[in-house]
């Protein structure tokens, strides 16, 4: 029996800025969440603004080669049948039927996700009615921009984390991308965590608001969410 769905919303965009360099969601950033949702009895329903094939970064798939969880998600048929079959953003309602709601990172959601209406309409309601809101890496970025209902920026106040300033630029990737995600969190008002190193897991909890920092911290934030739903 089900325990319940949790929509996972994917990006659609696959291109960083002044090169042709391919990007889109970052392997072990949805790989490890989904083998431990699963565990727990949940059905995962992808989503993405355009639909259809979420874009993989290619470069994931290298970096974590010899990740068993990241392996085993590309050569399983179910998985990739899953992640290549997205349903359109516009396509979900309101969302009132999912128990909570993840974004795997990646540098494609600093694209088109932040200024996605439907994205943003999902989030207010899914934070607003006390569902488990989350996203690790740079998916985070997507809260940036999403207000409650009060006219008050989501993240105002709230204690979160997210790919970092440091570890964007040891990836040599600072201007690939529309914003640094951690600078543009800040500028609306979160207190921003991270681990004591860069590319450390860390997790962040504030209320329903959960947030990972990088591809180490995918996992825990799964485990974070599952902690939530119980």
């Amino acid at each position: 029996m089900s325990a319940g769905k949790i929509l996972v919303v994917f990006t659609s965009h696959t291109k960083l800025i002044g090169n042709d360099h391919p990007t889109g969601y970052y392997l072990p950033e949805i790989a490890h969440p989904y083998w431990k949702l699963k565990a727990a009895g949940y059905d995962l329903v992808a989503a993405s603004p355009k639909g259809g094939e979420a874009p993989l970064d290619q470069a994931s798939v290298e970096a974590f080669k010899n990740d068993d969880e990241s392996v085993k998600f590309l050569n399983d048929a179910e998985a990739q049948q899953w992640v290549k079959n997205t349903r359109k953003l516009s396509e979900i309602g309101d969302g009132s039927e999912y128990k909570a709601l993840f974004y795997p990172g990646g540098h494609g959601p600093v694209f088109d996700l932040p200024v996605d209406a439907d994205s943003q309409r999902l989030i207010q309601a899914f934070y607003e009615s006390g569902r488990p809101t989350s996203a690790v890496c740079h998916a985070p970025a997507v809260f940036a921009d999403v207000k409650l209902k009060s006219g008050a920026y989501l993240v105002e106040g709230k204690r979160l984390t997210s790919f970092t300033n440091e570890e964007e630029e040891q990836a040599k990737l600072t201007d690939a991308i529309p914003w640094l995600v951690e600078t543009r969190l800040g500028e609306r008002g979160a207190t921003f965590e991270k681990a004591e190193k860069p590319w450390g897991e860390k997790v962040v909890v504030d209320g329903n608001l959960l947030t990972g920092q990088n591809p180490a911290s995918a996992g825990a934030l799964a485990d974070a969410i599952l902690a939530q739903l119980k």
